[in-house]
């Protein structure tokens, strides 16, 4: 009877989980409607309420402003709609390709090959698609920027009504200037940081997600005997899941995929947990009672902190090379013949050699950064609960894991996640002891290539780019759901302000 009430208690838990995610989806997409429907209910009302100004403020922008006489704040907003329908009509050009609505016409990848000029030798006419691309994505983004400035516009022309209503005066220029310093004090510190996060990095991965739905590489672009690429929608993303591509490109890539995403994961875990548990077992033996020279051992080991870690890297690599010192002392001692390729280059490579060995290595640039970290969590676990394990007889195996070990990981949960992620994107550890060797030809992408060194081969050596966009796109994926599926899992999230 036990048993039959266990069994059917199991999947009604998972179906509760299961209908809880689905009811979370369907209320995300509620809650986005009734925000879109409040937004236009909200837009309608303040163009009804509203003053003359603010009428006139949703086709000129700073008119309101200026019918309330706030001048200085008013013929800003003006200035900047002249300016933006000047860029969008004039269509200014940078290496001959222009911005404004010609760039977002550009959009289509519909560019010329253009024409030999005998005189200049040089192409006239001539398009660039990935300038087509870079450009039509900035005019969207100044078209949003010029959408955001036109609310704002709006939204300071309507303030400027209810505080006449109220019997107030508007607020002038210098008001608007010392609370910027003041009570907005937020806005003025966030909105250059905004900006920047903008043009710096959503602009740019814009950019890269867009390239992963075009044909733009070197081997499709020279099969075509073109420079221009075009829109190709998925088949970047079916080409590399399928084992039946039609090019040999396809076959390339799809081959090796599933390898190195494995690869990266078994690099990824054992990178993250070697160090991790060796860091802790190496900071309970040098923190422990009785051991002399503590600060010489923590000193010794912080030495690969203090070295900068590709000096490191490289050292290693030249110390393990087919003609390095290792194999050199091998040979004279009459142990091996001929040179053992550790780090997969060189005649006679191995794959697994080379994959344990970048292991190892990193094990010695790794732990020493948990060691310092758990040293400093090992201070302040409360020394009553050794003593009241000891008085209940508790060995020192059983207080290690019952205390010590789930004190540490409570603590230490967000480092291990970005540790874990910061693994799969190890792009020194791997390129400067092994770059991806040993190779399989005729595939790009060797035995120990992560994802992201594998990406870099693509994009830099062959020039796929739209390829290396897709395997970004599929590493960003994979790297946000492992971090906020185990972080929200974890017990450091659920209870953050508890210890038990």
């Amino acid at each position: 009877m036990n048993r039959s009430l266990n069994f059917t208690s199991i999947p009604a838990k998972k179906e509760n989980r299961v209908s809880k995610f689905f009811k979370n989806i369907g209320h995300f997409f509620v809650n986005l409607g009734v925000g879109i429907k409040n937004f236009f209910v909200n837009f309608i009302k303040r163009f009804i309420d509203g003053s003359v100004g603010t009428k006139l403020s949703h086709f000129i922008f700073g008119a309101g402003n200026l019918y309330h006489k706030q001048f200085v704040k008013g013929f800003i907003f003006l200035g900047l709609q002249i300016l933006f329908w000047v860029f969008m009509i004039v269509s200014p050009r940078v290496n001959g390709e222009p911005y404004g609505f010609q760039a977002l016409a550009n959009l289509t990848m519909q560019g010329t090959e253009g024409s030999f000029d005998p005189i200049s030798g040089e192409m006239i006419g001539k398009s660039e698609s990935y300038l087509m691309l870079l450009f039509g994505i900035v005019t969207i983004a100044i078209i949003i920027l010029y959408i955001i400035v036109w609310l704002l516009n709006i939204s300071s022309s309507y303030k400027a009504d209810q505080d006449r209503n109220k019997g107030l005066s508007a607020s002038t220029f210098k008001k608007d200037c010392s609370d910027l310093l003041d009570s907005k004090f937020h806005i003025l510190m966030l909105t250059p940081t905004s900006l920047a996060a903008l043009i710096f990095t959503l602009l740019p991965t814009i950019y890269m997600i867009s390239i992963a739905f075009t044909s733009w590489n070197a081997v499709d672009m020279a099969a075509r005997n073109t420079n221009l690429f075009h829109w190709v929608g998925f088949d970047n993303f079916v080409q590399m899941f399928s084992t039946s591509s039609s090019t040999q490109l396809g076959l390339e890539i799809s081959h090796r995929f599933f390898p190195v995403l494995g690869w990266t994961f078994i690099w990824a875990i054992f990178a993250t947990f070697t160090c991790y548990f060796g860091g802790i077992l190496l900071a309970i033996l040098i923190n422990k009672k009785g051991i002399k020279g503590k600060k010489i051992f923590r000193t010794i080991f912080i030495l690969t902190i203090a070295i900068p870690q590709f000096i490191s890297l490289l050292a290693c690599r030249n110390l393990l090379s087919e003609w390095g010192p290792l194999n050199a002392i091998l040979k004279d001692f009459g142990w091996i013949q001929s040179s053992i390729a550790f780090l997969g280059r060189g005649a006679g490579a191995n794959e697994n050699l080379a994959k344990v060995m970048v292991i190892i290595i990193n094990m010695w640039l790794g732990i020493p950064y948990t060691m310092l970290m758990t040293s400093g969590i090992l201070m302040n676990i409360p020394s009553d609960l050794y003593e009241a394990a000891t008085v209940d007889g508790a060995s020192k195996a059983k207080m290690f894991f019952k205390i010590t070990l789930p004190y540490v990981i409570f603590v230490t949960t967000p480092y291990l996640i970005s540790s874990f992620v910061g693994n799969i994107n190890s792009f020194n550890t791997i390129f400067l002891l092994t770059e991806g060797y040993p190779q399989h030809l005729p595939y790009v992408g060797g035995g120990t290539d992560l994802l992201v060194t594998w990406l870099y081969s693509l994009t830099i050596t062959n020039k796929q780019y739209n390829t290396g966009a897709v395997i970004g796109i599929l590493t960003f994926i994979i790297t946000a759901t492992i971090t906020l599926v185990t972080y929200r899992r974890s017990k450091a999230y659920k209870e953050e302000d508890t210890f038990q």
